[in-house]
């Protein structure tokens, strides 16, 4: 079996290139070429790309061996550290019409306002040859009511739970990932009562069972086909029993003294994961290289990866091509090669970045991947499952991700600042109100 050599998503830096002709340049305003900035001259061939975080295109060979394949392309990408301040320009070259780059990244929490506000904006990629190998329910996000697909998969996020094995043992827990995995296979719930039973004997006063609720509540809700708006755009968070769920056993988690009170990614979340203060995390796939770098080499082996309950997706982003681009076909054809099954399960083995296509996903050179880092968990077969297991439709709103993080700092509220879970549901409910009505 192959182990995965993950970076972290979330690292700004990235490795550099050594190809002199592949221009990648920190942030994403840079020069501004006019509508499409790619150019075709003496039948050469130059291609613009806006990325942001993390894409694993900067950080491989791929986009070096797409042009040593196509030596009359010349590739050149702009990479954005922070996918907010990326959007934010993004944005502005649309409203202006001008300073697009041939290929833009998409985040899946901006899709459904590209999709509802911008599609006259993108190529139509509906035709395109050889890309019927995605999951249905990743394209269909991206995908306008008249059947127009304005993008195609990257990654995707299954999720599973990451835990330490050796707190654990000291809490007399079982640590074969199997056996974990069936302490709360029958529902969410029982990875709550695991973790009043890791409190209750648990020999260290000082660990808590969870990082946050808040993932608890992501795991929960992204398991379900609609959670804050339905398929026609309304808001449905305040009826949805899916996220009044989530909602109350999030709030238990949170009530109980269980969770570090640690969101993740927030200030305090690494120094948890470097200081080893929490046993468990609900893991997307591309978490776990961040769990690896922050952790740091004296806890590897500790870590370990059990399957989560239920199936659900948090996370991953598109390729899109600007519909005035002047190198468009050409842009097409290279983001079909980046987004193949074969480019897709190279990625995983790279950077832990889990495929959105189903051919990769079922391909050996994915179901064989281990973690060394997480105790040579099977994290291709663990991960691949829960792929299967997420809704065929995942209905996405506007706003979902400001909705999604004024409930993790309502969830805060409870576990920080001692607020009972109905006040602060109230509070997150006006906040929400605020921001997005």
């Amino acid at each position: 079996m192959r182990s995965a050599r993950v970076l972290p998503r979330t690292r700004v830096v990235g490795i550099v290139s050594a190809v002199v002709s592949l221009a990648l340049l920190a942030g994403c305003g840079g020069s501004d070429t006019g509508t499409g900035g790619g150019r075709s001259e003496d039948g050469k061939v130059t291609i613009t790309m806006g990325l942001f975080g993390v894409m694993g295109y900067k950080e491989t060979d791929l986009l070096d061996r797409y042009m040593e394949e196509h030596p009359d392309v010349t590739i050149e990408a702009e990479v954005a550290g922070d996918e907010e301040t990326y959007y934010t320009s993004l944005q502005t070259h649309l409203a202006a019409g001008s300073g697009l780059k041939d290929i833009q990244g998409i985040e899946i929490g901006r899709v459904r306002e590209i999709v509802d506000t911008q599609a006259d904006r993108f190529a139509d990629l509906s035709d395109v040859p050889g890309t019927d190998h995605f999951l249905p329910w990743k394209q269909n996000q991206i995908t306008t009511e008249d059947g127009a697909v304005l993008g195609l998969g990257t990654d995707m996020g299954p999720m599973a739970v990451c835990y330490r094995r050796d707190m654990f043992e000291q809490a007399g827990l079982p640590t074969d990932r199997e056996e974990v995995g069936a302490l709360w296979a029958d529902g969410w719930e029982q990875y709550v009562d695991v973790g009043e039973r890791f409190m209750a004997d648990s020999q260290d006063p000082e660990l808590s069972y969870m990082d946050t609720s808040s993932g608890l509540f992501n795991a929960m809700i992204y398991g379900s086909s609609e959670q804050f708006y339905n398929a026609d755009g309304d808001l449905i968070y305040q009826d949805n029993p899916a996220v009044h769920d989530a909602w109350e056993l999030a709030s238990q988690a949170a009530s109980s003294g269980m969770t570090a009170a640690l969101r993740q990614f927030q200030t305090g979340w690494d120094p948890g994961l470097a200081n080893s203060t929490f046993a468990t995390t609900v893991c997307p796939a591309w978490m776990l290289a961040h769990i690896q770098e922050k952790a740091g080499p004296e806890n590897a082996g500790k870590w370990d990866v059990a399957p989560a309950p239920q199936g659900a997706n948090w996370g991953g982003s598109f390729l899109a091509v600007n519909q005035d681009s002047p190198v468009r076909q050409e842009a097409i054809d290279l983001i079909a090669w980046l987004t193949a099954p074969e480019q897709q399960a190279y990625l995983f083995q790279e950077l832990g970045f889990f495929p959105s296509s189903q051919e990769a996903i079922e391909s050996p050179e994915v179901q064989n991947v281990t973690s060394e880092y997480f105790n040579d968990a099977p994290i291709g077969r663990i991960f691949g499952a829960a792929a299967q297991e997420i809704p065929d439709e995942q209905v996405l709103g506007r706003k979902d991700g400001t909705i999604k993080n004024l409930f993790a700092q309502g969830l805060q509220r409870i576990e920080s600042q001692g607020q009972s879970p109905d006040d602060a549901w109230d509070a997150t409910d006006e906040d929400i109100q605020h921001a997005v009505g």
